[in-house]
């Protein structure tokens, strides 16, 4: 059940001229004492083809609001002339009156708007550039709103609800942006009195390892030098009897004389 009737709404200075505010008085009845106040808007459509032209000409917050019959005048300013396309200035527009209760909207009343320019416009021909705003004047079709209702939480519980919601989810986005990952005991390295034991006799056994392993070089390096003077022993003995025997054949007094044989021959030959 809605706590908030509109009873009646009367549009003043009506019709007008388009440079002059708009006026709304309303009556309403409050059935119940309200947590909060009633939020009521003006909002001029410049355009029906695109709501971005829409003008929002007042905002304005009622309360508190006594239980009983309320009455009061909303005023509006007129559109900015400026910010309406050009081929929408005149013609059939809208005027809405809304009214919020904790940022939820239960009622919009819609009027239909027919701006005229006071001078005689052949439709044929194309609109005077540029049109003054002198000319122009509103009238407003007031008895022939259009009133649409919403069922919304009177209470406020949904609206404190969202609230907390969102300061929860800022909270949760707080500590995510300042939480320090924490790793997990496998990626903790274990590092203890034990541990280093282990590594100091790992350390000793390696040294002694490389100490064997010298060792064990040494010999090896020792049986090769051995191994190769005797190599060197056997082949000095070797040479050796090669130069006895060439030393025996030198001294073969039958090879020199063969030898001076063959050179006599030859020179024999020769002669």
């Amino acid at each position: 059940m809605s706590l908030i009737n509109i009873t009646n709404v009367i549009v003043l200075d009506n019709p007008t001229a388009f440079s002059n505010p708009f006026q709304f008085e309303i009556t309403f009845e409050c059935l119940q004492e309200l947590c909060d106040d009633l939020e009521w808007k003006v909002i001029y459509v410049g355009s029906a083809e695109d709501s971005a032209h829409d003008q929002t000409l007042e905002e304005v917050l009622v309360g508190p609001v006594p239980v009983g019959i309320n009455k009061f005048v909303l005023q509006a300013p007129s559109p900015n002339f400026d910010l309406i396309p050009k081929t929408d200035i005149l013609g059939v527009t809208v005027v809405l009156v809304t009214c919020s209760f904790m940022n939820h909207e239960f009622i919009r009343i819609g009027y239909y708007v027919n701006n005229e320019y006071a001078d005689p416009i052949d439709p044929e021909q194309p609109l005077p550039n540029p049109l003054e705003l002198s000319k122009i004047y509103r009238n407003i079709l007031a008895d022939q709103p259009r009133v649409t209702r919403f069922p919304i939480d009177w209470s406020g519980q949904s609206y404190h609800n969202n609230n907390n919601n969102n300061n929860i989810n800022n909270n949760n986005m707080n500590e995510q942006n300042i939480q320090i990952p924490e790793l997990s005991a496998e990626e903790i390295p274990n590092v203890n009195e034990n541990d280093e034991e282990i590594n100091m006799n790992n350390i000793e056994d390696d040294e002694e390892d490389e100490e064997d392993d010298e060792e064990d070089d040494d010999e090896m390096d020792e049986v090769d030098i051995a191994e190769e003077s005797e190599d060197e022993d056997d082949e000095e003995e070797e040479d050796s009897e090669e130069v006895d025997e060439e030393s025996l054949d030198e001294n073969n007094p039958m090879e020199l004389l063969n030898e001076d044989s063959m050179d006599v021959s030859k020179m024999q030959s020769m002669i």
